[in-house]
């Protein structure tokens, strides 16, 4: 009960592995709350902004990181023999997919076994990375004890999943529920007691393998909702209907329909990838997971038909793709944020630059592209002048951020293909506004 405790006084020592867009947030809402955190990260970069009181991450608001640096709570550092130091690790690391879409899992693994070493008897450690029914007991497990000690006896593991929505003004870390799921009573206790002392409330559930799952459900859903949503646009389109006009009237009925909106493709840490999981999962079990493949299908063609839209666009311009000047607008995979994962923008741009077209793109949050999992598109934005505007033959708007200014942008472009319905409300030029 020692740990148990020391948690519930606050005086436990919490360490957070990761401090990206999930374990940032998470550490600074303990150190808010006077308990010590250590921050573990690989990028050097990270660690010597953050102990600099400085943020990197655009909707993280640099006082605030300032604040906490100055609470002496608080340190950041690459030197994973610390991990002696915490009594509780928090591993928020990236689970991306292959090439082949299948999981990656080479970011636990590597934490695991950079963690290996230094675990000592007594810690608690949880696993928030997004993942498949059983990585905690399959992977994350065994790694662990290859320490010497024995996990449910020298040591506690859990799993509870990040549930970030960067920006989102309604929901941060602190009122999100946390979902919580551990093998054994204490373990589940443990997690628990820890989690409340930051977040609203928990929701315990029996296994790590019941919350890994109720994670990839969470996903699932909104991916299977936005495929349905974007094949009724397709549809829509061929028989001259708005989806969007029937989306805003479908909302108004109070009960039985919860309004999702289409787009250029699917974007961000979680949703174009943990229905991936899931599938990948069941087949060791022979089943076939054919409704979440058909969506993830569907999504995943989403770029390829607003690039039509692009060809039919311009043809009827009396212009071909190919040689054609094309400016992306919006490289984050969603608006106001600068986090650029998985974003369609980037498929669009593969496309386009693959047919021939000369392609830009414009993003105040992302003034370069990174180096992708997938994408080597190495361009930075344009400037998003009256100038710029008129010299491409079509401005494809992917992401629809609020800083855009959209009836300047239309008043200066020769041709828009809009996939956000970031245009509805622009009165002069519609005549150049194509929906996609």
């Amino acid at each position: 009960m020692e740990l148990l405790n020391s948690i519930n006084d606050k005086k436990a020592t919490i360490a957070v592995v990761g401090l990206g867009y999930v374990g940032l947030p998470l550490l600074m809402e303990f150190v808010e709350r006077d308990i010590k955190t250590i921050g573990f990260d690989i990028d050097d970069r990270k660690v010597t902004m953050l102990n600099d009181g400085k943020s990197y991450i655009k909707h993280i608001d640099e006082n605030r990181v300032k604040s906490v640096r100055d609470t002496g709570l608080f340190e950041a550092t690459t030197d994973f023999t610390r991990i002696k130091e915490a009594d509780c690790i928090l591993i928020a690391v990236p689970t991306p997919l292959t090439k082949h879409r299948e999981p990656d899992m080479s970011y636990i693994i590597g934490t695991a076994k950079n963690l290996a070493p230094h675990i000592r008897k007594g810690q608690l450690i949880v696993l928030e990375s997004s993942t498949y029914p059983g990585t905690t007991e399959e992977v994350l497990k065994p790694i662990l004890e290859e320490s010497g000690l024995k996990a449910d006896t020298d040591f506690w593991v859990a799993f509870s999943p990040e549930r970030e929505d960067p920006n989102n003004p309604n929901f941060n870390t602190h009122t999100i529920p946390k979902v919580v799921g551990a093998n054994t009573e204490y373990a589940r206790q443990l997690a628990s007691a820890l989690y409340n002392q930051v977040i609203v409330s928990t929701v315990p559930v029996s296994s790590s393998q019941a919350a890994e799952a109720t994670k990839l459900l969470e996903n699932i859903f909104r991916s299977v909702n936005i495929a349905l949503v974007n094949e009724m646009k397709m549809i829509f389109d061929k028989m001259g209907i708005d989806v969007w006009e029937v989306i805003n009237a479908a909302k108004t009925k109070p009960f039985g329909y919860m309004a999702f909106y289409p787009g250029p493709g699917l974007g961000g840490h979680c949703i174009p990838i943990d229905p991936f999981y899931l599938t990948w999962k069941a087949r060791e079990f022979e089943m076939n997971t054919r409704f979440i493949e058909l969506a993830g299908e569907v999504n995943t063609n989403m770029p390829f038909w607003v690039i039509n839209k692009v060809m039919d666009a311009l043809n009827d311009h009396g212009k071909s793709l190919k040689g054609s000047k094309v400016l992306v607008l919006g490289a984050a995979y969603k608006k106001d944020i600068d986090d650029p994962r998985e974003s369609p923008s980037f498929k669009l741009m593969e496309i386009l630059l693959a047919k021939g077209a000369e392609v830009d793109y414009n993003d105040p949050h992302v003034p370069e592209l990174p180096n992708m999992h997938h994408y080597d598109i190495m361009k930075k934005s344009v400037e998003l002048t009256a100038e710029n505007l008129a010299s491409f033959d079509c401005v494809l708007i992917s992401t629809d951020h609020s800083v855009y200014e959209w009836d300047f942008i239309v008043e200066h472009s020769k041709l828009i293909v809009d996939t956000r319905n970031a245009t509805q409300d622009v009165t002069n030029g519609r005549d150049k506004i194509v929906k996609a």
